[in-house]
């Protein structure tokens, strides 16, 4: 893990850890969307400058070294604040918990009503970061990651569809709805590389082919 990152992903866990503990994380307003990722040749870009390695080991890996969801703010942890933010008209319970609402899935397209049809993607998912470098990081550093609300990382999707993708890369992988593809390889690698984490040459040159057509 480069210095540069470190001193990164330390400022993201300190600034999270003052906002927790001075009220700072309150719901954010609803914007029905991730946020945005890097533009096409930013992507493009920030590819060219990501170390291309072998897929690591899965050894040792375990959701539970990445902590999720972690309370955000009051009652609210950070799937249910993914869920009011990328839903239309959510309404939630005292204990924070989206009770109805609409949610259009990205990756297929599909419209849901209850908020148990939605899981919250992440968009590198944690065993993929495991073997792309986060093996090497602290628990609070996984953390960060897991809950990342700044990056383009977390997104609600249709739970099987987020279950078919599993772990799998954009060489392995990609959602099926045509129009988000552009916008999911350009958020892959906005992560990757904010993370310093590794790509594979099969993974690389998937999403090389990708941002080349958007």
């Amino acid at each position: 893990m480069s210095g540069v990152y470190a001193r990164r992903i330390a400022v993201v866990a300190a600034s999270a850890a003052f906002a927790a503990t001075t009220g700072l994380l309150t719901a954010p307003t609803a914007q029905a969307a991730m946020p945005t990722p890097v533009s096409a040749s930013t992507a493009r870009t920030y590819l060219g400058e990501l170390t291309v390695a072998a897929e690591g080991s899965s050894t040792g890996y375990s959701r539970d070294k990445f902590p999720h969801w972690i309370t955000q703010s009051g009652s609210c942890n950070t799937r249910e604040v993914v869920l009011e933010r990328d839903g239309t008209n959510v309404q939630q319970d005292s204990s924070c918990a989206a009770v109805s609402g609409s949610w259009y899935s990205e990756y297929d397209g599909a419209t849901w009503t209850a908020a148990s049809d939605l899981d919250i993607d992440h968009m590198v998912p944690l065993a993929e970061a495991w073997r792309s470098g986060a093996s090497s990081w602290t628990t609070a550093q996984r953390q960060a990651y897991a809950n990342d609300l700044t990056r383009p990382q977390l997104i609600a999707v249709t739970d099987n569809v987020n279950q078919a993708k599993g772990d799998k890369d954009p060489a392995k992988w990609m959602p099926s709805r045509t129009a988000y593809k552009c916008t999911y390889a350009r958020a892959w690698v906005h992560v990757k590389h904010y993370y310093d984490l590794t790509v594979d040459p099969a993974e690389k040159s998937a999403l090389q082919s990708i941002l080349n057509n958007c």
